[in-house]
Formats: structure tokens, sequence, C-alpha cells
């Protein structure tokens, strides 16, 4: 690596004068290391004890028996970790107020966030945009769209199965057999071809469940199914499951809301839509998120750039001055003001999505520096600290700087794209003090000088600075 694609500074988290410095003051793309930002940030101004809240709530208070007619509203808070579990969690609480038959729409309401549906027409980010770490956030994103297909090989036979619970959604099974060893997989994997197909389906829904077969009025509805095409190669003797993003958010959500329905034994007339909930609608359910310092240890740990996303645009949301911006220009405010307040040059900063995630997002060393120096004085360093990957031990850590000086004592958030490395955190020495160390490469080759950023936390941990 040419010296010019290094950036680097090494200081006491204390407080105190950089004992290594290498272009420090250089904005540099940091990948994931912007978790960082995003992260004490979020826990300064948010509180370690903020919860996300989703609600479904009811435009109409009169009901027959166990039929609901009128429109619900699902409301998403924003949440980063709204599972399908969490889901049916709450449809089981409208099972439980006795509500089987439901006659009318389902709003999703993603007001909370601006613009609400920030994933239509966005710009690929890479060739895979049907893959996890690239899955665009909105306020009512549950279990990231993910969809789950399962896939196993026998020497003749490959199967497929969906795991995700969605009504009408069929899988449509093409794959061949190639050569290649199982993990090499996706070598030949192509990305689903969706379908919609129409269904008609017989509705038996009548006031009297109990009426003669034969008195029921069978009422036809049209009911649109999906089909997922799958195709490519596939190893003989591979058992794999790929979490996919590759349906339309409502489409999703309307099909997964039919199943798990359908599941509790109710039943539903009607179709999911894009909506505001209207001040007079009534709350039938609501769950809470976990607090916020249990979201940061996933963020940080494995690096969940969805999780990232939505902490970002959450700072935006709940910003008291985001009059006229979207979340994703309140939250860059708000940063910069507590950048500010700290005492922190924010020159040269860029920021877009606060997750790395980003071409252009851009972070000095000396500007991470001071950013965990604060977060070393911060009441919430604990929470924090406990959020960061390990040496040696867990998150992206788990496998680095094993059996030297650093093991176990250096807290570590690395940063990775094909043409980015990098590493910030807290290093304690075998003196037992505590350095921060921020250095960041930016090369077409980069990956290959990951060894060079251990080395120099070797280099701290066993004292020598």
């Amino acid at each position: 690596m040419p010296i010019q694609a290094f950036s680097a500074i090494v200081m006491p988290a204390s407080g105190g004068q950089p004992v290594l410095m290498q272009a420090a003051d250089r904005p540099m793309n940091p990948a994931s290391a912007m978790k960082l930002v995003t992260t004490i940030v979020g826990l300064e101004e948010l509180g370690p004890t903020f919860r996300w809240k989703t609600q479904i709530l009811a435009d109409n208070k009169s009901n027959k028996k166990d039929i609901y007619t009128g429109n619900l509203y699902i409301r998403g808070g924003g949440e980063p970790s709204l599972t399908i579990e969490k889901l049916g969690s709450m449809l089981r609480s409208l099972r439980n107020q006795g509500l089987r038959r439901l006659r009318g729409d389902i709003i999703l309401d993603r007001s909370y966030f601006q613009p609400e549906r920030p994933d239509i027409g966005a710009a690929q980010f890479d060739e895979f945009p049907d893959a996890y770490y690239n899955v665009i956030p909105d306020a009512l994103l549950v279990n990231s769209n993910l969809s789950s297909i399962s896939l196993e090989s026998t020497t003749d036979k490959i199967e497929a199965r969906l795991n995700t619970p969605l009504d009408k959604v069929k899988l449509v099974n093409h794959l061949h057999f190639n050569e290649l060893s199982c993990s090499a997989w996706e070598t030949e994997w192509q990305p689903p071809v969706i379908d919609t197909v129409n269904n008609m389906a017989d509705d038996p829904e009548v006031d009297n469940p109990n009426a003669p077969a034969s008195k029921k009025p069978l009422r036809q509805t049209t009911k649109a199914g999906l089909e997922i095409t799958l195709s490519g190669g596939f190893p003989k003797r591979c058992k794999i499951t790929n979490n996919i993003n590759i349906l339309d958010r409502n489409q999703y959500l309307a099909h997964l809301i039919r199943a798990l329905w359908q599941e509790m034994g109710g039943t539903w007339q009607g179709e999911v839509r894009d909506g505001k909930t209207p001040a007079s609608a009534t709350v039938l359910a609501e769950r809470q998120s976990e607090p916020l310092a249990d979201i940061l240890r996933i963020i940080n740990k494995q690096s969940d750039n969805v999780m990232a996303r939505m902490l970002y645009l959450t700072l935006g949301a709940e910003s008291a001055n985001k009059q006229g911006m979207t979340n994703l220009q309140a939250a860059d405010a708000r940063i910069r003001q507590w950048l500010f307040r700290q005492g922190i040059n924010d020159a040269g900063l860029v920021l877009e999505n606060g997750s790395g995630l980003s071409r252009i997002e851009r972070i000095s060393p000396q500007q991470m520096a001071g950013l965990l120096q604060a977060a070393a004085r911060s009441n919430w360093y604990a929470e924090f600290a406990s959020s960061l990957p390990v040496a040696s031990m867990d998150g992206t850590m788990r496998r680095r700087l094993k059996g030297g000086p650093a093991e176990l004592r250096a807290r570590i958030k690395t940063g990775t794209l094909k043409d980015v490395v990098a590493i910030a955190g807290y290093v304690r020495d075998i003196n037992d003090q505590q350095w921060i160390v921020a250095a960041m490469i930016n090369h077409d080759e980069a990956v290959k000088a990951k060894a060079a950023l251990d080395e120099l936390i070797t280099w701290v941990a066993a004292g020598r600075p």
C-alpha cells in the first residue's frame, strides 16, 4: 500500500497528545466504522432506554360478535427489530380480543419516516440488491422484508422450501445440478423471478358461522397469488438457507398478514394499501422494542447496516428541529450539532445514511478519535463500549488477533468495502492503559492491508506507544 492511502491516530482515551498520527485530519471512507458515529450520538441523544413503538389501530369501535367491519391501521414506529413473531403476537392480541373475521382494508402507515418509501426508485449499491445488507429501511419494516428459502439436494433431486409464512406464495423450482462444491453454491444462482397469478377462491363468509353449509352464500373473490421461480445451477449433496429481499413490501406484508391471521383461525376480506392513521383511531394492540442499548450490540457487533440506518433515520424523526427536512437531513444536522457541543470540528465530514454502506461517507481518524474520547466521558460509556466487538471473542472481531497481546483487550469496530478497510475503538495495553485507535485505508486493494491494521492494534496492546 502506498502511505498516501493510510490515515491513522493513536491517543490516550483519557485525553492528551496523540502518540501516532499519519494524515489523521484527512477525510476517509470509514466503511462500517461510521456506525460508531450513529450509535454514540443515538445513545447520547435518545438515551439507552429509548424504545420504538408499533401499533395496530381501528377506526370503528362497533363490531358484531367476532366480526370487525372497517379499516385497520398498522402504524410503524421505525423499530429496527420488528420480527414476524412480534407482528404475530400483535395479531394474536386481536384474536384474544374476540376478533376473527376482518372486513376491511389494512392500512400501512409509514409516516414516522420521511420519505415513507425511500426504497422505491433507489439505485443499487452493488450487484447484490436482494442481499440483507442492502435492504433500505422504512418505518414499518417487518423481518427486513426477507423471504427465507431452504435448498437441499441429494445426487438426484433438488428440493426448495419457503420458510417464511406467506399465503398464496409458491416456489417454482427450475434449478439444475452443477459440479461445484456446496461452499460455491451462489456461483450459478440466478435472482428469482416473481410473477403474479390470480387465484379464484370461494369465500363462505356470512354473519352466522353456525348456519348449515347449504345456506352459506359463496362470495367469489379474486386474490392475487405469487410465484417465485428459482433457476440456475446448484451443487449436489448441498443444504443451505438463503434469506433474500425479493418481494415488494406491500405484497410481502399482505401475504404475511393473511398467512398469520389464517393460522390463528381468522378470515380477512380486504387488501393492504398505504395510508395514514386518522387522529380518531383507537389503539387495539401495541408493542415496544427492546431498549436502544440492546439494539446497539447488534448494530456494532454484527455490523448490521439495516438497523444502523433505522437508528440514523430515528435521530432525524425524533429531532426537535426537523421542519422542512427529510429524516436524513435532520439526522445529519443533529449529529453535527452534537459534534459541535463536544468541540469536534465537522469539516470534511460527509454523512449519507450513517451505516457506512456508502461510497461517499467520509470522516477523518482525528474526528473519529474525538468522538471516541467524548464517548469515554459519556454517562453511557458502559453501554456503548459493551456494543463493540471484542478481539478474538465476538462479532466481526471474533477471528482476529487470537493469541497476541490484543486478545480480549481490544474493543474494535471494523469497516470493510471492496476498496476500504478500517478500524476504530479502544485498546487496553498490557500496562492497563486505555488507548483510542482509529485507522483507515482507502485503496483499490485495501483488503490486502487488513493485517497492517491488526499489527497496529497489536503494537498498542503490547505497550509500545
